[in-house]
């Protein structure tokens, strides 16, 4: 029987289908199931369906439902809803349930959540959305979120949790326990207690073990730990999540300029942070909108992706414009076109290789000014022996081919030049792209396609006309 389900509803838990499906997806029984309880308007059923749910299979419930059905199941189950599920879901469907859901039943349904969830859900939505759901919010959290919604986007100040435990220096360590087990409307899950002067300057951090484990009379600050790794409340919450995994962190004060403590960040929000940062970093390099979710628009998806494909289009005619100045050698000699796309397919895909990792390390700060002259000297080396390997291989393919060992020499030199500046430019494109401060996720890969096409393009026709002689 499922945790949390009342006895009288015993018989009825036992007949519920699974959850999950063996691919770990949402079972299309349960689903059904489900939207069958809105349907008929089935209360007691549909509470005993999620009742026991986590907000993250509730997260993939909701999505797997239709639009309309989403926003029953939350009226439905009202305050049995946790609204905590809304922060599992894409952007997109999270905006339409908002949208479909009155301001007074979002502001009910978001007062038991922790200040990041709320800021999380409301950020998205319009400065009028967010004014009517605050309306219906008591003051203290209205102007709470207000304050953290005021951070710029992707700054620790969004990211950050303002519930937490702080207490004054005179205190000792007994009265700091009492005063957690006495005290209502602390967080829920919290790592460290904060001690801070009349101004709510931060002064120290004491971690809970090491709290259990001293004695009631001991003050508190001779027990805190005086240097703090601190957040900066602007800060980008790229580097907030860089310094949790270079300092080992699990929790972290978040400080504004005054050095006034505002809130903190927690693992589980970094956690989201290193993902959502890793997909906008994939994204970029394909091309692709850093927003763009599955359950977007396809004229969403369209516009967000075209203005890349135009900027590949333009270096394409680049490219073209090269492979024309050689049309005489071309008409002489078929092969020439039927190769030439491999020189140009090789030296695109070792590009991309090196892009890769060059771009990883730009935003990973691995790659910095001490060790670029390096980096860069490594990556050309490779390409050039990359490069000679495959062209003893396509060499002698294509002398067999086409039973013109001339032919495989050529190949075999363009291609150990393209390999060469694949690897060369693979890694100084997006080192002078981050040099300009713009991100080398988002334009490397069209620039190190086009130098690698027109490299490759050239120097298979360039050394042809000059093997073979002119038209």
């Amino acid at each position: 029987m499922r945790e949390d389900i009342d006895p009288a509803d015993a018989e009825r838990v036992d007949h519920l289908p699974s959850v999950r499906d063996e691919a770990d997806n949402i079972a299309e029984a349960f689903r059904l199931s489900v939207a069958s309880a809105i349907n008929e308007r089935d209360l007691d059923r549909l509470r005993a369906l999620t009742r026991s749910l986590h907000e993250a299979d509730m997260g993939d419930l909701l999505e797997s439902l239709d639009g309309d059905e989403r926003r029953r199941l939350i009226e439905l189950l009202g305050d049995d809803f946790d609204f905590t599920a809304l922060t599992e879901l894409d952007e997109t469907v999270r905006v339409q349930i908002l949208h479909g859901l009155s301001p007074r039943t979002v502001a009910r349904g978001m007062r038991g959540l922790d200040s990041d969830d709320a800021v999380y859900i409301l950020e998205d939505l319009s400065e009028e959305d967010v004014a009517a759901i605050l309306e219906h919010m008591p003051a203290p959290e209205r102007v709470a979120l207000l304050r953290s919604l005021d951070y710029p986007e992707e700054s620790a100040g969004r990211r950050m949790q303002t519930e937490f435990i702080a207490v004054p220096p005179f205190w000792t360590v007994g009265r700091t326990i009492d005063y957690m087990r006495e005290t209502e409307g602390l967080p829920e899950t919290f790592y460290e207690v904060f001690v801070v002067d009349p101004a709510y300057r931060l002064v120290g951090a004491v971690s809970l073990d090491r709290l259990l484990r001293t004695k009631r009379q001991v003050l508190i600050t001779q027990v805190k730990t005086a240097h703090v790794q601190v957040v900066n409340a602007a800060e980008d919450q790229e580097e907030v999540a860089r310094t949790f995994e270079h300092y080992n962190l699990v929790s972290a004060p978040v400080v504004d300029d005054a050095n006034r403590l505002v809130g903190v960040m927690t693992i589980d929000d970094v956690v989201d942070v290193i993902q959502e940062e890793a997909d906008e970093d994939l994204r970029a390099l394909a091309g692709v909108g850093s927003d763009e979710e599955l359950s977007d628009t396809v004229a969403y998806t369209a516009r967000s992706r075209l203005p890349w494909l135009v900027v590949n289009l333009g270096t394409a005619f680049v490219s073209a414009s090269i492979i024309s100045l050689f049309e005489g050698t071309i008409e002489k000699m078929v092969a020439l076109a039927v190769l030439m796309p491999i020189v140009a397919s090789m030296g695109g895909n070792a590009g991309t290789q090196t892009m890769t990792v060059a771009v990883r390390a730009l935003a990973t700060k691995d790659l910095s000014t001490h060790n670029a002259r390096r980096i860069v000297s490594r990556e050309l080396l490779v390409g050039l022996f990359n490069g000679t390997a495959l062209a003893c291989l396509l060499g002698g393919i294509a002398a067999l081919w086409f039973a013109n060992l001339h032919l495989g020499f050529v190949i075999s030199a363009a291609l150990v030049l393209n390999m060469a500046a694949a690897g060369l430019f693979g890694i100084l494109i997006p080192l002078g792209i981050s040099r300009l401060r713009l991100d080398p996720a988002v334009a490397s890969g069209v620039f190190v396609t086009m130098v690698t096409d027109c490299v490759g393009f050239m120097a298979f026709l360039g050394l042809a006309t000059w093997w073979f002689g002119g038209p």
